[in-house]
Parts: structure tokens; C-alpha cells; sequence
């Protein structure tokens, strides 16, 4: 399958940042109300950019429910002929995946993943540092300069994984560029919700 995070980049933003808006942040408002962690995935069809499951974090139910982790456990609860498969798929979560999401993602053969918001924004918008502690205490390995080195590889032989911002910069129509831009900060700032106080 084509890299479609490079070749299509301001088609994956458009269908992604759609999804989030529609699907997801009223699924994670009616979760988070519940006492759910503010997350979501989706995993789209690579041909026309549509969602075949969206789900959200259902920790309460399980502590190993994270939005990717339910996500994956729904679609496969789909017969195998009624789904499509993973090399088709397009893999979308809000937040940059932890460990186990990262993991469960390989394990399960989805190969192209993108997100909206990576560690970083999830620690200072959701208060939530685990996924950069766990990744540094049981991944990392003592080296030279490990604050300059990623948390993890991001292009390896189980998955690319892009963030919007990383495909926003592979868009080459400015005036496209110009119109996303607007739509990224419209869809993160809906997350503003779920900010921790």
C-alpha cells in the first residue's frame, strides 16, 4: 500500500479533523461524563477517508481500555468478512498512543497511524505524564544526549505514525495549508473541554 500520510496529507487532515469534530468529541463528553478519560480513536478506510469504528476510552471498564485499545477491540468484533483489512485502514487517535496502544497497534497489523496531539499536549492538556514516564523508565536505555532522541520510532517495520502538525507541513497548496491550519486550531480547541484545571 502507498504511503498515503505523504501523498494525501491534506485529505487525511480534512477526514480526521471531520471525525474528531463530529464523532468523537460527543462520544468523549458523554464518556469523560462517566468517568472516562478524555480519548478517542477511529480507524478509517484508506480509499475514501470514512470511519468504520470510532471508539473512546473506557477505563473504568477496564484499566486497559485506552481509546486505541477499544477501538481495536471493536472492529474486531466484526466478522472477519464484514471488516476491512488493517492494510486498508488508516489509524486515528487524538492523542499521540502509549505504550500499550503502540503495542496493540503492531500487534494487530494497523499499519498507518496519525494523531492530533502528541505527549506533550497530552501531559499539559490533560495532566496526564504516564506515556512519557513509562515510555523513558521501561523503553529507553541510558545513552548519550536521551533528551534529544524521540520516545519511540516513529517510521519502523510495524507502522509510520504522523502527527496532523507533521502532515500539516507535508501540504504544498498554501492556500489549502492556510485553510487547515484554521481547521486544526478550531478542532484542538474544542478539546479545551477536557483541559485539566
Amino acid at each position: 500500500m502507498a504511503d498515503i500520510l505523504s501523498e494525501r496529507p491534506a485529505e487525511i487532515i480534512s477526514a480526521v479533523l471531520k471525525v474528531a469534530e463530529e464523532q468523537m468529541v460527543p462520544l468523549m463528553r458523554q464518556s469523560v461524563s462517566q468517568g472516562n478519560l478524555p480519548f478517542a480513536a477511529a480507524i478509517l478506510h484508506q480509499s475514501d477517508l470514512t470511519p468504520f469504528t470510532v471508539s473512546v476510552n473506557k477505563v473504568k471498564e477496564s484499566p486497559l481500555l485506552h481509546g486505541e485499545m477499544n477501538c481495536i477491540r471493536e472492529f474486531f468484533a466484526n466478522p472477519a468478512g464484514e471488516r476491512p483489512p488493517v492494510s486498508s485502514c488508516l489509524f486515528f487517535s487524538t492523542h499521540e498512543p502509549c505504550s500499550l496502544c503502540l503495542s496493540g497497534i503492531s500487534w494487530t497489523g494497523f499499519s498507518t497511524v496519525c494523531f492530533l496531539f502528541a505527549y506533550e499536549d497530552t501531559r499539559d492538556l490533560v495532566g496526564i505524564e504516564g506515556d512519557i514516564d513509562i515510555i523513558k523508565e521501561v523503553f529507553r536505555v541510558d545513552g548519550a544526549k536521551d533528551e534529544a532522541r524521540p520516545l519511540y520510532n516513529k517510521t519502523n517495520r510495524f507502522f509510520t505514525a504522523r502527527s496532523v502538525e507533521e502532515l500539516w507541513d507535508g501540504v504544498a497548496d498554501e492556500p489549502e495549508k492556510e485553510r487547515l491550519k484554521g481547521e486544526i486550531q478550531k478542532v484542538r480547541a474544542l478539546f479545551d473541554e477536557f483541559r485539566q484545571a
